[in-house]
């Protein structure tokens, strides 16, 4: 039997529907529980999403029933959810990209099975210009989650000699993403890019084998690779306190560097069931992101 719900939300009526249905069959996590976390979370993932074309992966039948990607905002969507319209570069005509700027957007999308939410790293309100630079730190296969613990330390340390200060969260996989605030409206994609595959080279002389640039399939052999290419125009990452459509129901958490350091931890840890009571305990550690726009350092 179906179970549906209408939640009020942001002065919205939201039917949520198919609660029970199973989206992670190797723990039994269901629609229901995801959008349950989706709204207890939202007053801190909103502020990641909000003026920001989203990129969706959608699972309607669960994350082994076979998922896809979504950027179009679909034809059936209800004319409170907002969209921009841009045009691609391989497409003639404008596409409505998906925006959510609330609770009730959120959580329609959710309802659409939309598992998880990545982002562009510029806003609607200035699409040429990113606010921050992304340092995806990519393991081998050979390369435990030590070693990327031990990678990231290597940036915050080679970041701190330049003067900056990057804010770490898991990827809700094998990696670790550290993300760098910058000036609003100074740089370019390709700026940021090209500062990006700079900073990684830098480091990879200096590692002693830890970490590399990538070339070609970044998940083999051992290792930590820089994906720079995460920045660009277009490109998206996915948001802080994200779900991920693997198996565990695992989410991109924000850590401190604290706890870098003292590792011990798997990114498994961070899930739907853990992640609200971290919440709880510790708030949104890459809330002081937004306070410290950066200037990057010449290299």
């Amino acid at each position: 039997m179906s179970v549906r719900e209408v939640w009020k939300l942001a002065g919205r009526e939201v039917e949520v529907k198919n609660l029970n249905k199973v989206f992670w069959p190797e723990h039994g996590y269901t629609k229901g529980e995801m959008l349950h976390y989706y709204r207890e979370v939202a007053p801190v993932l909103l502020p990641y999403l909000r003026g920001r074309p989203l990129t969706l992966v959608m699972c309607p039948d669960g994350i082994g029933g076979g998922c896809y990607i979504r950027r179009k905002r679909p034809d059936y969507a209800p004319d409170w959810l907002p969209y921009l319209l841009y045009n691609p570069k391989t497409k003639s005509g404008r596409v409505p990209l998906i925006l959510a700027e609330n609770e009730a957007q959120l959580i329609w999308l959710a309802n659409q099975a939309a598992v998880e939410f990545h982002v562009w790293s510029s806003t609607t309100a200035d699409l040429a210009h990113p606010t921050w630079l992304v340092l995806d730190l990519d393991p081998g296969e050979e390369t435990s989650f030590a070693t990327v613990l031990q990678a990231a330390l290597a940036v915050k340390e080679e970041l701190a000699s330049l003067g900056l200060q990057g804010w770490p969260k898991t990827s809700g996989g094998r990696g670790l993403h550290v993300w760098l605030p910058l000036e609003p409206g100074r740089y370019s994609h390709a700026e940021a890019r090209a500062w990006a595959k700079a900073f990684a080279a830098r480091l990879a002389e200096k590692s002693s084998g830890l970490i590399k640039l990538p070339h070609g399939a970044t998940h083999r052999g051992a290792g930590v690779h820089v994906d720079y290419a995460q920045n660009g125009y277009g490109r998206n990452t996915v948001a802080p306190y994200s779900l991920r459509a693997k198996p565990g129901a695992p989410v991109s958490t924000p850590l401190g560097w604290d706890e870098v350091e003292a590792g011990g931890f798997a990114p498994a840890d961070f899930n739907l069931e853990t992640v609200p009571e971290r919440l709880r305990r510790r708030g949104d550690l890459m809330q002081g992101m937004w306070e410290h726009p950066q200037r990057l350092a010449d290299l």
